[in-house]
């Protein structure tokens, strides 16, 4: 028994016993199902973000890959390293916005569905929708970049000749 319980207890037993738990703890144990319920949505959003940046990487690799004599063409008619990461990147972020352009028509859409999970911030608030598209931008480019790099470092005799 806790101290305060047995000292009421003790100046008349027929008091119910309190409850003395701290306001923190009473309160983590109220928002459980809010707290749990945020940890999964940024629990598969971050995996969500990790499947989009994988496979936009394999997209851009198998890309890079069949295209090795259009790069090669194009390195040996002077184009430059800047030129072929510009090309690479380009193709992997219009891929990107194309993807983003679609999951902000989806997300406004559907975002009448959390309102009711969300204090003091809209459905539709800016910020949120501009960080979302920052950070997939930024994924994208992480993602993009390799596939990029790797297309620099072809040897346009040997890509038109083995073709």
């Amino acid at each position: 028994m806790k101290p305060l319980a047995r000292e009421i207890h003790a100046l008349d037993p027929n008091l119910a016993p309190l409850i003395t738990d701290r306001l923190q703890d009473q309160i983590d144990l109220i928002s459980y199902s809010q707290r749990l319920a945020v940890t999964l949505v940024a629990l598969f959003g971050g995996m969500a973000l990790f499947l989009a940046a994988i496979g936009l990487y394999a997209v851009m690799s198998y890309s890079v890959s069949q295209g090795t004599r259009e790069l090669g063409l194009r390195m040996a008619l002077g184009a430059g390293k800047k030129d072929l990461m510009r090309l690479v990147m380009s193709r992997g972020l219009l891929l990107t916005a194309s993807g983003a352009a679609i999951g902000t028509v989806a997300a406004i859409v559907l975002t009448h569905l959390m309102g009711n999970m969300l204090y003091k911030v809209s459905p539709r608030d800016p910020l949120a929708f501009g960080s979302a598209l920052a950070v997939i931008t930024i994924a994208s480019l992480a993602a993009c970049f390799f596939p990029a790099w790797r297309a620099t470092r072809i040897d346009p005799t040997q890509a038109l000749h083995d073709q």
